[in-house]
């Protein structure tokens, strides 16, 4: 029912999470755009066919949006990090159903020629504490992957490390089939990416 689409890596700006990116894996990242609805932009890497990384950040020009913006970054600070990741579905709906309470609801966006639903919660803040992926659904063929500059990097796995790690697999079964998805118990909650590049595999938090 759902499958990995991209991984987020936050900033108290965009500069900064570009930065923290560009260091780990040796790699400059494509131009991305804006949100006009959540008050965010970010820019894009390639991750191989279907995937990519997202680094986002409160965007200084854009108007402040009505409700809390997503991946929680209202709240953001310190240093740039892997805060979430998002899986794609063709039924958000039944997707959301099968997941755990306070995913949010479908909101569509638009931006060029991409369109998208995504779950955002009330809160702006996922469950288990953002270990829970948000779950998008894509309108049509675009796929920002597909027009990405493709810079030899692979996601070769995301280990997603919260102390409740058992119960968000019971309460959302669905991410046990996850191919390259590792949940796993952890003091605190934390998001590690090993990805493949042309300069030897990376780790990205």
């Amino acid at each position: 029912m759902i499958e990995l689409d991209h991984i987020a890596v936050a900033g108290e700006t965009l500069e900064a999470a570009v930065a923290h990116v560009e260091a780990c894996l040796g790699v400059p990242l494509d131009p991305g755009g804006v949100h006009m609805e959540m008050g965010t932009h970010n820019r894009l890497l390639s991750l191989g066919p279907g995937v990519y990384l997202e680094a986002i950040a409160v965007n200084p020009e854009a108007r402040s949006p009505e409700r809390p913006r997503w991946f929680d970054l209202d709240r953001f600070e310190g240093a740039p990090r892997l805060t979430n990741w998002i899986a794609r579905s063709a039924d958000l709906v039944a997707a959301l159903a099968a997941a755990p309470e306070g995913m949010g609801v479908p909101i569509p966006f638009q931006r060029g020629q991409f369109s998208w639903s995504m779950a955002v919660p009330g809160t702006g803040r996922l469950p288990f504490d953002g270990a829970a992926p948000a779950l998008i659904q894509w309108d049509g063929a675009a796929h920002p992957a597909d027009f990405l500059e493709d810079r030899g990097c692979r996601l070769r796995t995301l280990r997603v490390e919260h102390p409740e790690a058992a119960e968000l697999l019971v309460d959302f079964p669905a991410l046990g089939a996850l191919r390259g998805i590792e949940l796993a118990c952890g003091a605190a909650p934390r998001l590690v990416a090993t990805i493949r590049t042309p300069h030897g595999e990376r780790v990205l938090t």
